[in-house]
């Protein structure tokens, strides 16, 4: 007989724990549903083998599993279930660990009185503050589904953009790294045995051939010291960027770099935008909003000082417009829209077509940057090959000459 712990629910709503013995889980399963319980969790006591475990599989919890949450909790309170039952439910069925646990919970606060957004509170690491602000404003507005869905859009649509950005940047990673592969075997290994070769003609090398030649010397003797140079260069530079002045540096440099600086500047502002007419659009004050913006962005010192700054301005009175504008970060088409959206008392609208404007930017960079990349890095890496070949074989053309007079 094994012990299992238990958390299971009555007919009224009532939940309880308890530990049972049982022969296995069916068994433990069997004996709790006879008794007309509904189960939240269900786990052996030693080896955590149990019920919750196959249900939840573990691990962190994902944004899609949000998002499936978010959309199924709205299908079943707009289908009548009752909030600490659909909780129950989901949390059953969810497939992270992470996630199992903590609705569990959430539904055992719900259950004891506390309202949703306060319980959801307590789980920071899962439920953002931009969740936190959502729900509390679908609360208190009676429009808790809508909401839910509002979530779920939101956050499929980050979730997409980031997976495009990020299948932008597999295909030149993958081909620098190969490029980077093939160069270094051809420094490291073919060129060095022909220098050996050329060392024994005693021949005047070709200027090409010397510069290869002396780059190919100092990275296989030198090669620790490249790798101290590296290991220091990489410290001192983590060293600065956890300092003030650090981060401001390291993130003017990510939104100022020729090409992409303008494109990670459109995904910023897509969110910023984005998250804030969610925000207004689900009900939640300016200054609330504002304050999940600030903390969306706090890893990104520039836009997160600026919304700091734009968030006292407009707790003092100033409009929302002439704040983002006293920020001087986002661009001028989106202070003149947001000032029109104000004037027209259609701001959420307007927030949301400008980033609309912004995906597509993004979306036409990136697919202006795959189509041009794949043939600029395979010539680039063409050119690379061919230079190296070209310096070893200028002097075994040198040397077929003399030998043929």
């Amino acid at each position: 007989m094994a012990q299992f712990s238990y958390t299971v629910q009555n007919e009224r709503g009532e939940m309880s724990s308890g530990v049972l013995e049982a022969v296995d889980e069916n068994e433990a399963v069997a004996a709790l549903q006879g008794r007309g319980f509904f189960i939240l969790a269900l786990a052996i006591e030693k080896g955590g083998s149990g019920i919750a475990k196959k249900l939840s599989g573990g691990g962190k919890v994902g944004t899609w599993q949000l998002i499936f949450f978010a959309e199924q909790l709205a299908t079943l309170l707009n289908g009548g279930v009752p909030l600490v039952r659909a909780l129950s439910l989901l949390a059953e069925y969810t497939g992270s660990k992470a996630l199992h646990l903590a609705l569990t919970q959430v539904a055992k606060d719900v259950s004891a009185g506390s309202a949703l957004f306060k319980a959801l509170e307590a789980h920071p690491k899962i439920f953002t503050d931009l969740w936190i602000s959502l729900i509390q404003a679908g609360e208190m507005g009676g429009q808790l589904p809508k909401i839910l869905n509002q979530i779920a859009v939101y956050l499929a649509s980050q979730a997409e953009l980031k997976t495009k950005v990020l299948n932008a940047m597999m295909l030149p990673a993958v081909l620098i790294g190969m490029s980077g592969i093939v160069i270094t075997v051809f420094i490291t290994v073919v060129v060095p045995k022909f220098t050996e070769i050329f060392k024994e003609f005693h021949m005047e090398l070709p200027l090409l051939t010397k510069m290869v030649i002396a780059v190919s010397e100092f990275i296989v003797h030198d090669w620790m010291f490249i790798v101290i140079a590296a290991i220091t260069g990489w410290l001192g530079w983590s060293a600065y960027a956890v300092t003030e002045a650090g981060q401001v540096a390291k993130w003017r440099m990510i939104l100022e770099m020729p090409v992409f600086g303008a494109f990670f500047t459109n995904i910023f502002v897509e969110r910023l935008l984005s998250t804030l007419s969610t925000l207004i659009e689900s009900g939640v004050s300016i200054l609330n909003a504002l304050a999940v913006l600030e903390g969306l962005f706090a890893k990104n010192i520039i836009f997160h000082r600026m919304l700091k700054n734009v968030k006292e301005d407009v707790a003092s009175g100033k409009s929302i417009s002439g704040a983002f504008r006293r920020g001087g970060v986002l661009p001028p088409l989106v202070i003149e829209m947001m000032f029109m959206g104000e004037e027209s008392g259609k701001l959420p609208e307007m927030l949301k077509t400008l980033a609309l404007f912004f995906q597509r930017r993004i979306t036409q960079f990136i697919l202006r940057f795959t189509t041009l990349v794949e043939p600029l890095a395979v010539v680039s890496i063409g050119v690379l090959v061919a230079i190296v070949v070209l310096a070893i074989y200028l002097p075994i053309f040198k040397l077929a000459t003399m030998s043929s007079h």
